[in-house]
């Protein structure tokens, strides 16, 4: 079954795309119990409230996991070069996507969101 997600990434071609589609296929596998719907103009992830956006950058792609999540690894992301702000993370395209770290902040997140709930 196709969702606005994967309608959303149709517009999409080349590098962007491919990174902004691994990067949707790693929070499927890693939250498959999570809502998807298109939030602020980006694919949006949800469990209890928001969990995660992902949107495409000039060059770039941006993964948005809260201030929380960003703040979660901001050490990493300093010690990788990434660069980053409040609610977003910058993931160049000339760079393998750090599967690893993102896996992190998203069991972080989820971890947040459920606890939100009780």
């Amino acid at each position: 079954m196709r969702t606005a997600i994967d309608e959303y990434l149709d517009g999409f071609a080349g590098p962007q795309r491919e990174l902004m589609a691994e990067l949707i296929t790693l929070v499927r596998e890693l939250v498959p119990e999570a809502g998807e719907k298109i939030s602020y103009g980006l694919p949006t992830f949800t469990l209890n409230g928001n969990l995660v956006h992902v949107g495409p950058g000039k060059n770039h792609v941006g993964f948005y996991p809260a201030p929380d999540g960003v703040r979660f690894a901001a050490a990493e992301l300093d010690e990788m070069g990434l660069r980053y702000s409040k609610g977003a993370i910058q993931l160049p395209l000339d760079q393998p996507l750090p599967r690893e770290l993102i896996a992190r902040i998203v069991r972080f997140r989820v971890a947040q969101q459920r606890d939100s709930a009780t």
